[in-house]
């Protein structure tokens, strides 16, 4: 029997370990691609602030879903970075990135995955195609940040300048990932008025614009026609920030396709199926709509 037979033929257990997470829509979409291929897909979403829990409590929980026979875990805010602690084996990307957000449960084994700057990649590339990279601005240098800012240099940024509410932060990340991509500087930001006269696109990467945290991550003022905006919140799908830039008239990449993007590559890691990216897609939408 292949290996994709063998994993059609059995049950699958995943679960969602965040805070807050009560409206995501990663579940439906998994649930609804494994449906497609046959799978008794269950996908648990374990919060947070609905358990009464914290980030110390991360290794229980994922003690716990390994005993129940999880395949696997996605793990978000608060928890990415310190989830890297806890599993035996980094993918290549998560190594650099120290910040995972899929855990995938093998042979006695727990292997670190990051899939959300591959995520972000594929959605940039889709939404975004052809922009100028030579300097980008970036708010938020947390564990989104840390894979967002890869994605950005990966795709070929000359250079990404971090701010953070917390300028250590935003230092931290840029030593992190300088030794990896010799090509792009990594600045750490002090005047953001500056930066975003000199910069071709703003991307940002903190909560600000979430369902439980409205509002915008900067200065109305600040945002011009001739920057392109990429956006990585996805709930609402039309955060402030979005809203604005379009307004403005800046190319605007919102956070849907980066939450599908990255729902596919772990989809494929937790099932060992390639699902149809498209179809995640539309579902996303009809979600949304």
């Amino acid at each position: 029997m292949n290996t994709q037979a063998a994993i059609i033929s059995r049950q699958l257990r995943v679960g969602l370990i965040g805070a807050g997470i009560g409206r995501s829509l990663t579940p439906a979409m998994h649930m609804r691609e494994g449906e497609n291929y046959g799978l008794s897909y269950r996908y648990d979403l374990i919060d947070l602030e609905i358990r009464g829990l914290g980030v110390s409590d991360l290794p229980a929980l994922i003690d716990e879903a390994e005993a129940q026979g999880f395949a696997g875990l996605n793990i978000t805010h608060p928890c990415k970075q310190a989830a890297v602690a806890l599993v035996d084996e980094l993918s290549p990307d998560a190594q650099t990135l120290r910040s995972i957000n899929t855990i995938v449960f093998r042979g006695g084994r727990r292997i670190g995955h990051n899939t959300d700057w591959w995520g972000f990649a594929q959605s940039f590339r889709r939404g975004l195609s052809g922009v100028p990279l030579d300097h980008v601005v970036q708010l938020g240098a947390g564990g989104a940040g840390v894979a967002v800012a890869h994605a950005v240099a990966q795709m070929g940024a000359r250079t990404i300048e971090i701010f953070d509410i917390d300028p250590s932060r935003a230092q931290s990340l840029a030593d992190q990932l300088q030794p990896a991509h010799r090509k792009c500087s990594f600045l750490v930001g002090s005047d953001l008025a500056a930066a975003l006269d000199a910069a071709d696109g703003l991307v940002h990467a903190t909560p600000t614009g979430m369902a439980a945290h409205p509002g915008l991550p900067l200065d109305a003022r600040l945002v011009r026609d001739r920057l392109w905006v990429a956006e990585i919140v996805y709930f609402p799908i039309e955060t402030e920030l979005v809203k604005l830039a379009r307004q403005r008239g800046c190319r605007v990449l919102d956070g849907g396709g980066m939450a599908v993007s990255q729902a596919v590559k772990a989809f494929e890691l937790f099932t060992g199926i390639r699902p149809d990216a498209e179809r995640m897609m539309q579902h996303f939408a009809s979600l949304h709509s």
